[in-house]
């Protein structure tokens, strides 16, 4: 039986939904718990939130999935800036995982980013989940941090090709993205009990979000 797939842009009323899913989707992944939820909710009234690139995924009619995106900046040596996009969180049910929901989801989402005139989107993420969507190493493009690290989870895609011309960009994230830990315990004390523990991926994250490329 074929299932009905529709993505659309998030409502007020999934706001909470998505949070849950959210949190599901990333409970002990990176770390004992997680914030990404908390980030879902603080992010939407921010004024670098995209509210036209604030998606849901449906499969018969439930919510299974969410992305969303902020503004980010690249400020090459001139001090010239390029205004460009990050997308995260960026999540699909554990249930539903593995079966191209997600990459549906994003490429969606791309099409639409183009039709608002974005060229470049720089996110963070384990590799292996977006090369396959045609995101490369930063190091590829000379996009650094500001420390001049090219960080090994560190992905750029050009939205339309030969966009970045070579020259040296540093690359900013909106200051939404900075995240008190102590705000984040004050949420997850109104929610759902869940039981905070150690995985595997948790020291795959460690190890990846502190290499860098040479």
């Amino acid at each position: 039986m074929n299932k009905i797939v529709k993505i659309r842009n998030e409502k007020e009323t999934d706001y909470k939904r998505v949070e849950e899913i959210t949190r599901k989707s990333f409970w002990n992944l990176y770390m004992p718990g997680c914030q990404e939820h908390y980030l879902v909710h603080v992010m939407r009234p921010h004024e670098d939130f995209l509210s036209e690139l604030d998606l849901v995924i449906e499969v018969d009619g439930q919510i299974i999935g969410n992305i969303m995106y902020t503004k980010a900046k690249l400020v090459d040596e001139a001090g010239i800036e390029k205004e460009i996009l990050t997308f995260g969180p960026v999540c699909i049910l554990p249930e539903y995982q593995r079966m191209g929901y997600g990459k549906m989801l994003m490429e969606h989402s791309f099409g639409l980013a183009v039709a608002l005139g974005y060229d470049v989107i720089v996110i963070f993420g384990v590799p292996s989940n977006y090369v396959s969507l045609d995101f490369k190493s930063c190091k590829k493009f000379n996009i650094c941090l500001e420390n001049g690290a090219f960080p090994a989870a560190m992905m750029v895609k050009e939205l339309k090709p030969e966009t970045l011309d070579g020259r040296k960009w540093v690359y900013y994230d909106s200051p939404v993205m900075k995240i008190d830990q102590q705000e984040v315990a004050c949420f997850d004390e109104g929610l759902e009990k869940m039981e905070m523990k150690f995985q595997p991926s948790q020291e795959e994250f460690y190890i990846l979000s502190h290499s860098v490329i040479q």
